[in-house]
């Protein structure tokens, strides 16, 4: 529970000569400078936020408006003293009147300007009765990197396969891949992380390194691209090099994960969408080549505009994130070989939004320069325009690893303000995602901390449909369905897949139970996966020269040369 503490009451503060004389507070020069810092003060604010109230929510602005009320409160409280005193002694002030009379009106009207609060006028959909979203959780993830894997994402990837949702897209079936699989051999993968934040406010590094070592590591061989992207707004990207990262060891950054497969030969690279934020440009099929912004007329409803990046990787790959990968020779876009991965890490956004998770991530891949006004839009529905004008991420994957449980904070989160949950969920759905994660792990994790209802305004409460959150997410929801995409808010209409990583028979020690993998992994159907046939000798595997991991026996004979050429279909 959070305290608080009184301050202790003051008495009147005499000036020195003077004792028992007038306050310093009824100096008519220091009233005077509190009116003109407060004008200035309000200046200022009404510069900077427009006709948006609802950017009071930002803390500059709110530390505007507390000067504002200081300044003109101020001279309102000393000129009613004054007046009390002048009254009592028989005299009235012309100048602490008309300081009450002015500091009276603005404030009444400064306060009831501020406090108008716009409401969201667009579509108000919900999704069809039948439709499911699913959620694929796995807790107990392990708290360190086994080299570049990150054992807490392979068992989510091979629970998603158990559940019938392949990771690789292959003609050959497994556990993992299979024709309707997500990432393909040969596509150019999109991966947006987190980094706006140090220590554990950006995604987790070892959960990255562990996500493209997976990726270059197809079944069918990765010849395709990878491409780590984010843009930090006002915060240095630094080249996505800090010293001090969400990881195990906190000096191993995204850009240190980059080069590492990049000298490995394979074609992973990083973009600061930050470098291109202020820049408007138009499509490649406009003939326009040029990195940047494309940036959507106004829109009343969502406050603001529509952005998203164009750009060309540093293996000169040409990307539109709505339209895909451009082919200068045939002047054609080909997006089905675009995939994004969206890895938010979720967090308590106190400053504004409640909570941060999946459909909030998007904050970084849009602008919040020219004149988008995509932050205060963000609770009008301007992220979900946006999710509906480029389309659902490919796969969203939730780092729950450390996250900000401490509903007073955030989203900046610093080492010792994390709480360790080591678990990660993924989902087709964003906003299925977000409403179950707020639900079933960040709320949960308040009340571990010791922290209970009523929680502060930005409210993350899942459950009341007037918090900030969810008039964000609910908003965003509403235009996601109006692009024709299927997402829901609504707890009953999620079905959620739970590991704990528990295994009792995994006889090749990968960490997958083996009768998830039998059904494609036993080639002579004895009910022994063939990689333990092979490691207890049952199976020889000399065919190649030094083995292949299927079993001698399961091969095919050559008719005319005698030596196994292909293996023999199950």
């Amino acid at each position: 529970m959070m305290s608080s503490s009184r301050i202790p009451h003051r008495g009147p503060d005499h000036e020195p000569g003077h004792p028992g004389g007038r306050s310093k507070w009824a100096s008519p020069w220091t009233s005077t400078w509190m009116l003109i810092s407060g004008v200035l003060a309000l200046l200022w604010l009404l510069l900077r936020s427009g006709t948006r109230p609802n950017r009071f929510t930002y803390p500059c602005q709110q530390a505007a408006c507390a000067a504002a009320m200081l300044a003109f409160g101020a001279p309102l409280a000393t000129a009613l003293m004054t007046v009390r005193r002048k009254i009592k002694g028989g005299l009235l002030s012309p100048l602490g009147l008309s300081v009450a009379a002015i500091g009276l009106a603005v404030t009444a009207g400064t306060w009831g300007w501020l406090h108008r609060v716009e409401a969201y006028d667009g579509p108000v959909l919900a999704p069809s009765t039948q439709y499911r979203a699913e959620i694929y959780h796995v807790t107990n993830c392990p708290q360190s990197p086994v080299g570049d894997h990150f054992p807490g994402l392979d068992n989510l990837i091979a629970w998603m396969g158990e559940q019938g949702v392949r990771f690789f897209r292959s003609e050959n079936t497994s556990l993992e891949s299979g024709p309707d699989g997500i990432i393909g051999a040969d596509d150019v993968v999109i991966i947006k992380i987190n980094y706006q934040w140090s220590e554990r406010g950006g995604t987790n590094v070892d959960l990255l390194r562990g996500l493209i070592r997976r990726i270059v590591d197809h079944p069918d061989h990765f010849d395709g691209e990878i491409v780590v992207c984010e843009n930090t707004q006002f915060a240095l990207p630094q080249n996505f090099d800090r010293p001090n990262n969400n990881a195990e060891d906190h000096t191993l950054s995204p850009h240190d994960v980059v080069v590492e497969f990049r000298d490995l030969g394979y074609r992973v690279s990083q973009f600061s969408w930050k470098s291109i934020r202020g820049r408007s440009v138009d499509e490649y099929s406009a003939g326009d080549m040029n990195d940047g912004y494309i940036v959507y007329p106004y829109d009343s409803v969502i406050h603001g505009r529509i952005s998203y990046p164009k750009f060309q990787t540093d293996d000169g790959t040409y990307i539109s994130m709505k339209y895909g990968i451009w082919d200068e020779a045939t002047s054609t876009y080909d997006r089905e070989h675009l995939k994004f991965i969206n890895m938010p890490v979720l967090k308590s956004h106190h400053s504004t939004y409640g909570a941060t998770i999946c459909v909030k991530h998007y904050m970084g891949l849009v602008t919040d320069l020219l004149s988008t006004n995509s932050h205060s839009g963000i609770h009008y529905g301007l992220l979900g325009a946006v999710i509906g004008e480029i389309g659902l991420a490919d796969l969203n994957i939730l780092d729950c690893i450390w996250i900000n449980a401490n509903p007073y904070s955030g989203p900046s989160t610093s080492y010792s303000q994390a709480t360790r949950k080591d678990e990660l969920l993924a989902s087709l759905d964003p906003v299925a995602a977000d409403i179950w994660a707020d639900a079933n792990i960040l709320i949960p994790a308040f009340y571990d901390n010791g922290y209970s209802p009523p929680w502060p305004e930005p409210s993350a409460d899942p459950y009341d449909s007037t918090s900030d959150f969810r008039q964000y997410l609910d908003h965003s929801m509403y235009q996601i369905l109006d692009a024709g995409y299927q997402v829901t808010n609504d707890l009953d209409q999620i079905d959620t897949y739970t590991w704990d990583g528990s295994v009792v028979n995994d006889c090749d020690s990968n960490g997958i139970p083996d009768e998830w993998e039998l059904p494609y992994a036993d080639c002579n159907e004895n009910g022994i996966l063939d990689a333990c046939d092979i490691l207890d000798g049952t199976s020889r595997d000399a065919y190649p020269r030094g083995g292949d991991g299927v079993p001698d026996e399961c091969q095919v004979i050559g008719p005319s040369t005698g030596k196994r050429i292909a293996p023999k279909t199950p």
